[in-house]
């Protein structure tokens, strides 16, 4: 088991994408997504539509940082040279030797591309192999079939629903479907499945 050195500049990079620790300046290259892509947040818990909720979607993730829960990255797309989104490591337990992966959105000129699966990639190699995890876990909007599917052709294993378990935008409240990938799934299949998918992109 190794321990995730939060206070370390991450960066994760391919030839097609980079990943790099999330800045408080990083916030100007946020704002166009806000302004005229809300739909980004439809199913998101925590919203980022408009600038002042962009100012307390990075403001919250640095803090999260800060606390040794969460590792935000700044999504960069190589091949369109244009920031593309944001993702993250979050709920770190050292004790049980697993990570949560998620908050993850791209602009909608992202979306469906090589950027998901290489990012993906780049972060499950990370948690397996560098820090040693025994698992990662997803989770989502139950009704956000779109991000289900994508999680689903990467590997991830559904586990189950919980219901009504945390509080959603707008006063309501969400079914969260759990997925999963295993430490022994990364290296026996997972691991080749998405190497042979990537070659699609090259």
């Amino acid at each position: 088991m190794s321990i995730f050195h939060f206070e370390d500049d991450i960066t994760l990079e391919n030839d097609y994408v980079c990943m790099r620790a999330l800045e408080a300046a990083d916030l100007e290259h946020f704002i166009p997504f806000a302004i005229h892509e809300p739909e980004l947040w439809k199913y998101s818990l925590v919203q980022a539509s408009g600038k002042e909720n962009m100012q307390r979607y990075v403001d919250f993730a640095i803090s999260k940082r800060q606390e040794k829960d969460s590792y935000p990255f700044i999504v960069f797309d190589k091949k369109k040279n244009r920031y593309a989104g944001s993702t993250r490591f979050y709920d770190y337990q050292e004790k049980h030797n697993t990570v949560q992966l998620g908050y993850t959105w791209y602009g909608a000129d992202f979306q469906g591309t090589h950027v998901n699966r290489n990012c993906k990639y780049l972060l499950l190699e990370f948690a397996f192999e560098h820090l040693k995890v025994e698992r990662v876990e997803f989770r989502a909007d139950y009704t956000n079939k779109k991000s289900i599917q994508a999680m689903k052709s990467i590997g991830c294993v559904e586990e189950g629903v919980l219901r009504s378990n945390c509080a959603a935008h707008k006063n309501g409240r969400r079914d969260s479907i759990i997925l999963s990938i295993l430490k022994d799934e990364w290296f026996s299949t997972v691991k080749s499945n998405l190497i042979a998918n990537l070659k699609k992109y090259e």
